[in-house]
């Protein structure tokens, strides 16, 4: 028996899913759209390939995080000069842009090559209830 290799060509087999992230842990959410935009909900996982589908996230700054990770939570930017680190808390991430937070929380979660670009380019994450890929038909994800 031979072993089943997808086509690179099956981009015709992806699918739209939305993702309502108002009350919902961070991390269980994250895992969710990792897998989503890996594909490996589908039987024909290959861990080599993008085989994933496109994943909307919509109201992305109700996000819940347990225990005292607002404040505690700490988020660290370098320019790569000296004495320029910058450190932010999940609360002041959540002010600003709020999308940063699940697309840090995804990215972290997905394999660290040159598919992890691919996999966050099909990733859209907005604020609010309000999206602009209605003509996408996206399919409706409860967590």
């Amino acid at each position: 028996m031979k072993t089943f290799i997808p086509k690179v060509s099956g981009k015709d087999e992806q699918k739209w899913y939305l993702i309502d992230a108002d009350g919902q842990i961070l991390g269980r959410v994250a895992t969710v759209i990792a897998d989503l935009l890996r594909g490996k909900n589908k039987p024909i996982f290959t861990p080599h390939m993008d085989n994933g589908d496109f994943v909307i996230v919509i109201n992305a700054d109700k996000v819940a995080v347990t225990g005292t990770k607002e404040h505690d939570k700490m988020y660290y930017r370098h320019s790569g000069y000296p004495g320029n680190l910058k450190t932010f808390n999940l609360g002041d991430i959540r002010e600003r842009k709020p999308e940063l937070l699940i697309k840090h929380a995804v990215g972290g979660m997905l394999p660290k090559n040159k598919l992890r670009d691919q996999f966050l380019s099909k990733l859209r994450i907005f604020p609010g209830p309000e999206h602009g890929h209605q003509a996408q038909n996206p399919e409706k994800v409860t967590l």
